[in-house]
């Protein structure tokens, strides 16, 4: 049970990987970095997912730390690759942005970084029993996962609306829905609810892009503004 537990962690964790860094690269790398750089403005791009991107990656590095849970050491590493790889685009978005969005968007970070260091003083100090503690630091975690699944919803409205998946990758969708299912699988074997809950959620998430991926992958766009694919395209990785 161990190994096989250990197997779907490390397949869950390179695709994870694959998912986060196709996501980066491909939409951040290709389009969001060359277009704020070259315009020297972040126009209508939104650095709220990715702040939220931070916060989970930072939750869940904490909560598969060995002093929280057991056995949960490549979750953490997984989710400190994740974390950086977001607070990346938060640090791009900071010095493009207009001093109105900077302002927002430091408060906005300034509040995850008072929530993360709450919930690690709180378990560190104010919560004594460790089953205790890897409840509330679960909960922490699982709950900013599923802030994160607002963002591939807004991709799946301009699918819809739009009748096409330009701004939704078929790989991106199928990593995405292969990540949740091992996430899932090894937070089961694992008897980790925090880890298994969120990762069947973004199991299902994947899904449903997938089959709506074949509904419209044949169909013809619809003329859309650029206002309304830059305020719709954010990332989509499942960090658990």
């Amino acid at each position: 049970m161990g190994v096989i537990h250990l197997c779907f962690g490390i397949l869950g964790g390179i695709l994870q990987l694959q998912l986060t860094w196709k996501t980066i690269l491909f939409i951040f790398l290709l389009i969001t970095f060359r277009r704020i750089t070259k315009n020297k403005s972040t126009e209508q791009f939104s650095a709220v997912p990715y702040i939220i991107g931070l916060m989970n990656g930072l939750l869940y590095t904490w909560y598969g730390l060995p002093m929280i849970s057991q056995d949960n050491t490549l979750l953490c590493t997984i989710n400190g690759i994740t974390a950086i790889v977001q607070g990346a685009y938060v640090l791009l978005f900071l010095f493009y942005a207009p001093k109105d969005a900077t302002r927002r968007t430091l408060w906005f970070v300034f509040g995850v970084v008072i929530l993360t260091a709450t919930v690690v003083l709180v378990s560190m100090f104010g919560i004594q029993n460790h089953k205790t503690k890897t409840i509330f630091c679960g909960i922490a975690g699982a709950t900013s996962s599923v802030l994160m699944y607002g963002s591939p919803l807004s991709i799946m409205k301009v699918v819809i609306k739009t009748k096409s998946v330009e701004f939704m990758p078929f790989f991106l969708s199928f990593f995405g829905f292969l990540s949740g299912t091992c996430w899932f699988t090894y937070g089961l074997l694992g008897h980790d609810l925090f880890v298994a809950i969120p990762g069947g959620l973004g199991s299902a998430l994947g899904l449903s892009q997938l089959i709506l991926y074949f509904i419209y992958r044949k169909r013809k766009a619809a003329i859309v503004t650029d206002t309304t694919i830059t305020s719709t395209l954010v990332v989509t990785s499942t960090v658990v």
